[in-house]
């Protein structure tokens, strides 16, 4: 049995070990942080996570896909935050940190649908505005830098965010509407 290799072929595979590569030194980068490891093991995890990160740009560059793209810009973000955090010593626990990936894929979704259309389209700008909007609010209340808890806001507050979402809905809408024109 002969096996064709096409480039889309080529470019799941090198994406899929981007993956695995991306995965395993994020992985280590996290390990790192829940015990002293010494600085050497961290700079190698970092160069794991930047050695997936470049096969999946590749992956993108072969097959032009922007999930390829909006993968590799996740762990892009996600990984220079674990580096920083453990090199730095920042007096955050990361447990506390969780709403950073909400944030992270709001970016990272900017930049596939970038990738995309070569420009900004509105059925991209929602969904990522919206990941940012919730990443940076979850991260307030997971910091304690607001007096008051995330139910009661949403206990005083619910009316405006209804109002705030069913502006988002239309938006989205109309902009959709626009872009099949």
């Amino acid at each position: 049995m002969q096996y064709i290799v096409t480039r889309r072929g080529t470019a799941r595979f090198v994406f899929i070990i981007g993956c695995i590569l991306m995965i395993l030194g994020s992985t280590f980068l996290i390990r790192s942080l829940q015990s002293n490891v010494s600085r050497i093991t961290v700079l190698i995890s970092l160069a794991l996570t930047f050695f997936g990160i470049s096969c999946a740009f590749f992956a993108t560059r072969l097959n032009r896909r922007s999930l390829y793209l909006f993968f590799a810009a996740l762990f892009v973000q996600t990984g220079l935050f674990l580096f920083l955090h453990t090199m730095f010593d920042i007096p955050v626990k990361l447990s506390q940190t969780w709403p950073l990936l909400s944030l992270f894929a709001g970016i990272a979704l900017l930049l596939a649908g970038w990738h995309r259309y070569r420009l900004f389209k509105i059925s991209y700008i929602v969904p990522s505005i919206a990941f940012i909007i919730l990443g940076s609010v979850l991260l307030i209340f997971s910091l304690n830098l607001v007096p008051f808890t995330l139910s009661q806001l949403v206990r005083n507050w619910w009316p405006l965010l209804l109002v705030l979402a069913g502006i988002t809905l239309v938006i989205l809408s109309i902009g959709t509407k626009q872009g099949k024109s």
